[in-house]
């Protein structure tokens, strides 16, 4: 028998209308760098970055590949000994293969000030400091260096004492080569005595450094002024428009009978551009050609010192972004061990409103987190980085790259463009986002490097 005495709630919902929300997507973030950086309209899909003419000496880095479990020297990558860069690669392929593997202890002194510097140290994984005793007789540390940096090419080459002593934060590996290897090598190979031998009279050139300005002050009387003249680089950097693109498809069907409320090709368009969006973040920070990560000059990357972000590391990054810095930018898990970090030393970081977010900032420079910024290994106790920046054109720091103007754009640098209907009525849109970035000058940008952050601490 059939107790009810009114129409129930499930029959009376066959009556009713919804009220639906537009389609949701978790994969949708702030994308903060987005909105950071200073968009430049290009004509022509070619930005040019002229600068002025540098000294080029090489980086600081050279690769590590496994064979076997063991660490080995890529060849190729000795073309970064700036003496090297010409040399041919069966010398380079001999120079690679006499590096001996070398293991150290936390704590451990790999080399000491003033010794004979008889061999070049390249860490293949660990950490290590370099340290020297200040005016007093005080400790000082130089730098913290990390996998693939190398110690010390100047001394090295010039078989003279180390100027610092080098200490072992973290168990490691380290590969040797020794000075006799390249004595060799330049008794048999001229060219390559002749660049060692440019670079040794090259006193006083920092990598990087810009070829100066002969200029007088302070002068009195009428003595002979300097001439001078500014030099270009005679090939300047030329930065391509990059794409993310996809083909959009809506069945005809799905557009003519379940278009309201909400219009299918709107939805699934957005929907869309998002996913565009979010690639082109992923792009600008980790392409291998112009992302930012990759594009940062070997003076302006540093190492953390004791792992964990700390207000020393970002300190340290602000000596070498001081001019004007923008933004710092790290992966969210990098902001969180920051702020552990800051708690620690009861130091909180001041909270600086943008983009319309609640954001953690330090000595003033806001926090951008994204979580494109990559991981190496995994990514709960894997080490991962962060970037510091200058942004502008006026600035000489980060600009973002667009066109000026596209065909059918329904986003500035995002086109949509109808393709037509196929035999089986589907409609097709090409969807393509046109980006790239550039830094102006190599100051604009710095990096702490092997940041981890899987450390917690008991505040009870």
């Amino acid at each position: 028998m059939n107790d009810q005495t009114s129409l129930s709630p499930d029959a009376a919902r066959q009556l009713a209308t919804t009220t639906k929300t537009s389609p949701q997507m978790r994969g949708i973030t702030p994308r903060y760098l987005l909105r950071a950086l200073p968009w430049v309209d290009v004509e022509a899909g070619v930005f040019r970055v002229n600068r002025r003419r540098t000294y080029v000496l090489g980086d600081d880095r050279i690769s590590i590949h496994n064979d076997g479990g063991s660490p080995r020297v890529i060849p190729g990558d000795l073309r970064e000994l700036p003496y090297l860069r010409d040399a041919d690669d069966a010398l380079l392929s001999e120079l690679a293969g006499s590096f001996t593997e070398v293991s150290f202890e936390a704590g451990q002194m790999l080399a000491q000030d003033g010794d004979a510097h008889d061999k070049l140290w390249v860490i293949a994984q660990g950490r290590a400091e370099k340290r020297v005793s200040g005016r007093y007789g005080e400790d000082a540390v130089l730098e913290v260096i990390g996998d693939g940096q190398f110690f010390d090419l100047d001394a090295w080459t010039r078989s003279e004492p180390l100027p610092y002593r080098v200490r072992a934060l973290t168990p490691g590996v380290a590969l040797c080569v020794e000075r006799s290897v390249l004595e060799g090598l330049c008794e048999r190979d001229t060219a390559v005595r002749g660049a060692m031998d440019a670079y040794l009279s090259a006193d006083g050139m920092l990598p990087g450094a810009e070829v100066p300005v002969d200029l007088s002050s302070g002068h009195i009387g009428e003595p002979d002024l300097p001439a001078t003249f500014v030099d270009y680089e005679d090939t300047p950097r030329e930065y391509h428009m990059s794409l993310a693109q996809t083909v959009l498809r809506v069945h005809t069907r799905v557009s003519d009978l379940y278009n309201g409320p909400i219009d299918q090709i709107r939805a699934q368009s957005n929907l869309t551009a998002h996913a565009l969006r979010e690639r082109q973040e992923a792009s600008l920070l980790n392409h291998p050609e112009f992302g930012l990560f990759n594009n940062v000059a070997p003076g302006q990357r540093v190492q953390a010192r004791t792992g964990s972000p700390t207000p020393d590391d970002l300190d340290e990054l602000l000596t070498r972004v001081w001019k004007q810095p923008g933004y710092f930018l790290a992966h969210p898990r990098a902001i969180a061990a920051f702020g552990r970090e800051c708690t620690r030393r009861g130091v909180p970081p001041v909270i600086d409103n943008r983009f319309g977010s609640p954001l953690l900032s330090w000595r003033g420079v806001p926090l951008l987190p994204s979580d494109k910024v990559r991981f190496s290994g995994n990514a709960g106790v894997g080490t991962t980085e962060i970037l510091l920046m200058r942004v502008g054109e006026a600035e000489q720091g980060v600009v973002g790259l667009r066109p000026a103007k596209v065909e059918d754009e329904v986003e500035p640098g995002l086109s949509m463009r109808n393709m037509g209907v196929d035999q089986k009525g589907i409609t097709s849109y090409l969807m393509t986002a046109y980006f790239n970035t550039a830094v102006l000058v190599e100051d604009a940008v710095a990096v702490l490097q092997n940041v981890e952050v899987s450390n917690y601490y008991d505040y009870s």
